[in-house]
């Protein structure tokens, strides 16, 4: 399949750039709001936001029950920051009620960087794309606390003061950033999603 079509969850985020990020990989993208628009895509993206807040808007809009389902099923899904944190069976420091889709044996801690203002950019060496870093822009991002067996990790900050924290993930047709790869020019990351998804349909 030369371009799969991935959704991207539009309820709440950063939602354009990610499909202009998909298109710019070689990928139709489309925003997935319904819960009968998830059947009709071969992939779908959770974009960086709130979490708490797409969550909440995920159970309003009946969400939840056909994502799982088609996470169960094989369905690729990458989600970046806020994203990351929807794919993750656990949360730290989560609100009581706040729900996931899960599908990632890991244990991801919200807000792990620090508040808005201690928001920053750093060079990740993003395993997939060996030949240079890809830029990450971190902005009241997650990190990952621990994996289980099953799951990949594709990155981890090498320097600074959170040197060795886990910052991109794989488990299966799952991906999870805990950066914004959807806010700079390079697609790397996106084309190894799409990549994932042109093998997995």
């Amino acid at each position: 399949m030369s371009s799969p079509t991935i959704g991207v969850l539009a309820v709440q985020g950063d939602v354009r750039e990610h499909a202009v990020a998909l298109a710019e990989a070689g990928a139709l993208a489309r925003p997935v709001r319904k819960p009968e628009e998830i059947a009709e895509v071969d992939a779908l993206v959770i974009p960086g936001g709130e979490s708490t807040t797409m969550s909440k808007l995920a159970v309003t809009f009946g969400l939840f029950a056909p994502l799982r389902e088609r996470v169960a099923a094989g369905m690729p899904v990458y989600g970046s920051c806020a994203g990351m944190i929807m794919l993750a069976d656990k949360i730290l420091d989560g609100r009581a009620d706040q729900e996931t889709v899960g599908g990632i044996d890991m244990t991801v801690r919200r807000n792990a960087f620090g508040r808005q203002n201690q928001s920053f950019e750093a060079d990740v060496a993003f395993k997939p794309a060996p030949e240079s870093p890809v830029h990450g822009v971190f902005i009241r991002a997650p990190w990952v606390e621990s994996v289980g067996a099953g799951v990949e990790v594709l990155a981890t900050l090498e320097s600074g003061p959170y040197e060795g924290r886990v910052v991109a993930v794989r488990q299966g047709n799952l991906v999870a950033t805990s950066f914004h790869p959807e806010l700079t020019p390079d697609r790397r990351v996106h084309e190894y999603f799409v990549g994932l998804v042109r093998d997995a349909v």
